[in-house]
């Protein structure tokens, strides 16, 4: 394999390390279902895409996209919660009807742009912003309102008795969570100087796949193992990835990969005795 090809895969994988990351905090931290990203992924690409066009900062167009990333997945765990829809079904709806804002906002199915500024150092930044991350989280999370956000995970019914807003801490996840795919999704329309409606097809499972080889690899027994595992599972699944492209198969072939590589890792996770 190249070494453009391997720097490539690397890039690709602290992006999509954002959105598994993003993916942990409510199927890990919180044990809820949330598919989102399907639709706030795109999103923060879309409004990225748009608000550069017309003229704004890039730092102001990166803040917007997200918040809306946020606001969307928010939304996703409002129709989940107050209108009693499963939360998996929730986040395809939002997903789905998103997808005509992300038309709306572009006013057609997909823009090359070439007048973005390029990312210096790329790699340096997106790791040492996933570092920042993690260490910030892992301090949150041990602080007192930390501790009661992990509770509603691990037992929303005794977490409600105790006085703890489990709805509260929800919306909170969610928006964190949605805030990390809307900046997935910009970065990868800077990194790739494109945007495509139809880019978040599939990275939900993406993340999902990323995060659960992470914890297959280094397991999830302790909090910094668990804050890790989705950045790690993201690099081997991008290099995983580059690796069969270099093997001659082609771009069509990746979703049947992305399967198998799920399979895989469910049966290898399931005979170490994890939980998936």
């Amino acid at each position: 394999m190249s070494y453009e090809l391997i720097y490539y895969g690397l890039l690709q994988g602290m992006i999509l390390g954002f959105v598994a990351f993003g993916m942990m905090v409510p199927f890990r931290l919180l044990a809820y279902s949330d598919l989102s990203a399907e639709g706030a992924y795109p999103l923060g690409g879309a409004v990225y895409t748009t608000m550069v066009l017309h003229g704004h900062s890039a730092d102001m167009a990166l803040v917007l996209s997200m918040v809306c990333g946020a606001c969307l997945s928010m939304c996703s765990g409002c129709i989940a919660m107050r209108l009693n829809v499963h939360s998996l079904l929730a986040g395809i709806l939002v997903s789905t009807m998103v997808y005509s804002l992300d038309l709306r906002l572009l006013g057609k199915p997909n823009v090359a742009l070439f007048t973005f500024t390029v990312l210096e150092n790329p790699l340096l930044k997106l790791f040492g912003g996933m570092i920042g991350l993690i260490m910030i989280i892992r301090y949150f999370l041990l602080t007192d309102y930390g501790l009661r956000f992990r509770a509603v995970g691990l037992h929303p019914r005794f977490s409600q008795a105790h006085g703890i807003k489990v709805s509260q801490q929800t919306y909170l996840g969610l928006g964190f969570a949605g805030m990390l795919y809307g900046f997935a999704g910009s970065l990868m329309v800077i990194m790739q100087q494109y945007m495509d409606v139809g880019m978040g097809m599939g990275i939900a499972i993406h993340g999902l796949a990323a995060m659960m080889i992470g914890e297959a690899m280094i397991g999830r027994e302790t909090l910094t193992k668990q804050l890790m595992s989705p950045i790690i599972g993201a690099v081997i699944y991008q290099q995983v990835i580059g690796l069969v492209m270099a093997g001659g198969f082609e771009p069509s072939d990746l979703k049947l990969v992305t399967g198998c590589v799920v399979l895989v890792v469910l049966f290898c996770s399931n005979k170490r005795g994890l939980s998936c």
